[in-house]
């Protein structure tokens, strides 16, 4: 029972804590619709099972004990990040008004961009492999830590999907699409700085 609440407490703590997951939902369900905020977050979740996944068949200790691994890992996300953030940089002021009929990300490329912003992103890795290497207890029966998984993959998708709905919703969004190209850059800055901060900061695990 103490694991099970360890495992809890630590998911909630790592979900709601800010980071690029936080800022794609809150950009693509400011900026584009609420089902394309709402497919990033299931994206999301979707990228955490594969973190949970290499975990559970050994990769991540292997992860945890090689440098250049984790580095690779590390290099690829910032990239990813710098990526992203600087198409985000280049949103030009009087662009054509949204269509609401019309969703401006396809439902794929939505999921796509959660999946690999998680993936990609190696606080995640750190965050997973750390909670199996040293919460869950390797006497833990496998089905139980499947269970873990699952768990930690709903919680991403149901808060990033609470936070989809939030930032779609009601008059605000609607005063802040008439400068969503200053909003639109400063999320690509944030996604920046992620990406640069992950370079400055890889020594650190």
């Amino acid at each position: 029972m103490t694991e099970l609440i360890a495992v809890i407490t630590i998911t909630l703590l790592a979900v709601i804590s800010p980071g690029p997951d936080f800022a794609m939902v809150t950009r693509n369900s400011l900026m584009l619709s609420r089902r394309a905020g709402v497919l990033t977050a299931v994206g999301i979740g979707l990228g955490v099972l594969v973190h949970v996944t290499y975990t559970l068949v050994g990769v991540g200790l292997l992860i945890q004990q090689s440098l250049w691994l984790f580095n690779t890992i590390r290099l690829v996300g910032a990239v990813w990040l710098v990526y992203l953030g600087i198409k985000m940089l280049r949103s030009r002021a009087g662009g054509a008004p949204v269509d609401r009929r019309v969703i401006p990300l396809s439902d794929a490329a939505a999921l796509r961009t959660g999946f690999l912003t998680n993936v990609l992103n190696p606080k995640t890795t750190i965050f997973i492999v750390s909670l199996f290497m040293q919460v869950v207890g390797p006497e833990t029966p496998l089905a139980v830590q499947i269970g873990y998984g699952a768990f930690i993959s709903v919680a991403h998708m149901a808060w990033f999907s609470l936070v989809a709905l939030g930032f779609s919703a009601g008059a605000v969004r609607e005063r802040l699409l008439a400068v969503r190209h200053w909003i639109d850059r400063a999320f690509g800055g944030l996604l920046v700085v992620f990406g640069l901060l992950l370079v400055v900061t890889g020594g650190n695990r």
